[in-house]
């Protein structure tokens, strides 16, 4: 410290104290508080550790049930405004495809491009399947005191402020080799016990996760058929499932359980290692401690039926027929997706070849989630039509995680797509819709593909 005219000043720079919260950054609902501080520093040169802003989570009562959600509601403070590079206006809703998730990106109802507006407003949520909320352009989680940071450090257990010594964490890495043969179902990864909190399991690969009740059924990607994103209710606690491209599965639950869950794997590559995380009170710990870990034990041949009464405590009743006889995954209707509508008939296949830019015979060669949308790599066998260039090496997407339309790895289809740009033009790509005409190639298909373009002059 030093003095100057009287005046005590900080050699360092020291922050004053917060000021007062702020109200909500909403009237209705979840909202957002913002309270700031001020350095004092004596030179330029001077800083001070820490964040200038804090922000917190607020309520501030139920919304009326006809309000528009947040992010809806500033994608419609631009309807019928023009945009950059077009003087018609549009009606705008939501788009979630769009890489980040903190920008205000709107779809053209109507149309086959969304427009970006900045940013969206402090208090957003990130998206329909996320517990984050958008801060100053980061998707952020509230810690223990509702306090949003970008590394939310809940205490032990899930219970704010409790102590550490209290429990134990227990942090592992599945790391068993892709099957070279013998069973390929589901393979076991570990057993959750009763009492965990803070639960999180990761892949970032192709595979596929799977959760499993202590009655043997299942409640994530069970029985060959594949789950959507969402928040789904087991063992007395939500359980929040993640497909995205960052990390490609993510399983997370805050507890504590009231019954065991079982992790598998349904192996579709190599496994790089699947990463799980739980906490559990000590005296529960000591009896999981002396309990053989069966997830890295079980041989190449075992079946779920053997490993689950293994595992289960009580008298070993529960049961779990193996899974067989599907060659490919169907997908669970659940969430926002709905049965695919799938056109048939002369009448579609000509109105569609004559209304896209491409229509293509292509091999698909992989497919992978990438926010809300699907995107396929696909083989150009044969174009029938093209009103772009188009190389024999393409990526197709589809704008949503449905499987609408269905397409399976290292089939072939006849495709009929539309050329998709944004008015920013940092997206230029081949795009099918959920009702674009696809089906399987065959020499018969092909053969109707033919003469299909004499009819296009007289479609309207």
């Amino acid at each position: 410290m030093y003095q100057s005219g009287g005046i005590t000043r900080p050699s360092k720079g020291q922050w004053t104290a917060w000021a007062s919260w702020t109200s909500s950054s909403s009237t209705c609902g979840n909202g957002v508080a913002v309270r700031t501080r001020r350095c004092l520093r004596v030179t330029r040169m001077d800083r001070c550790a820490g964040e200038q802003r804090q922000y917190r989570s607020c309520q501030s009562g139920i919304c009326p049930e006809d309000a528009l959600p947040f992010r809806d509601l500033q994608c419609a403070l631009y309807n019928y405004r023009p945009i950059p590079g077009s003087q018609r206006g549009y009606k705008w809703v939501p788009f979630y495809g769009a890489p980040t998730a903190c920008h205000l990106n709107c779809l053209a109802v109507g149309q086959n491009f969304y427009y970006t507006f900045g940013r969206v407003l402090d208090g957003t949520s990130c998206g329909p399947n996320s517990n984050g909320t958008c801060i100053n352009g980061q998707c952020l989680k509230a810690d223990c005191n509702g306090i949003f940071t970008s590394e939310v450090s809940k205490e032990s257990c899930g219970k704010c402020q409790e102590q550490q010594n209290t429990c134990v964490l227990i942090q592992r890495v599945y790391l068993a080799p892709f099957p070279s043969s013998g069973y390929f179902g589901y393979k076991n990864v570990t057993r959750i016990p009763a009492g965990a909190s803070q639960i999180k399991v990761m892949d970032e690969s192709r595979n596929i996760l799977a959760l499993m009740d202590s009655n043997g059924h299942y409640v994530i990607n069970g029985d060959w058929v594949v789950s959507w994103s969402g928040i789904y209710k087991v063992a007395g606690t939500e359980v929040h499932y993640i497909r995205n491209s960052e990390s490609h599965e993510v399983l997370e639950a805050d507890g504590p359980t009231n019954e065991d869950l079982y992790v598998q794997v349904l192996f579709q590559e190599n496994n790089p290692g699947i990463t799980y995380q739980f906490w559990l009170p000590k005296d529960l710990y000591d009896n999981y401690k002396r309990e053989p870990h069966l997830s890295w034990q079980q041989s190449e041949n075992e079946d779920l039926n053997s490993w689950v009464n293994k595992t289960t405590s009580g008298n070993g009743e529960s049961h779990l027929g193996t899974a067989q006889g599907k060659e490919v995954l169907t997908v669970s209707r659940k969430g926002q997706c709905r049965r695919c509508k799938t056109p048939k008939g002369k009448s579609q296949r000509i109105k569609q070849y004559c209304q896209s830019d491409f229509v293509i015979h292509a091999k698909v060669l992989g497919r992978r989630i990438i926010g809300q949308e699907t995107r396929y790599d696909i083989q150009v066998k044969h174009a029938y039509k093209h009103k772009f260039p188009i190389m024999h090496r393409e990526y197709i997407w589809v704008s949503n995680t449905c499987d609408c339309p269905y397409l399976v790895d290292r089939h072939e289809y006849i495709m009929m797509a539309s050329k998709h740009v944004n008015h920013e033009y940092t997206l230029n790509r081949i795009l099918l819709s959920v009702t674009s005409f696809v089906k399987p190639w065959s020499p018969e298909e092909d053969q109707k593909l033919q003469r299909v373009n004499i009819f296009c002059s007289t479609t309207p």
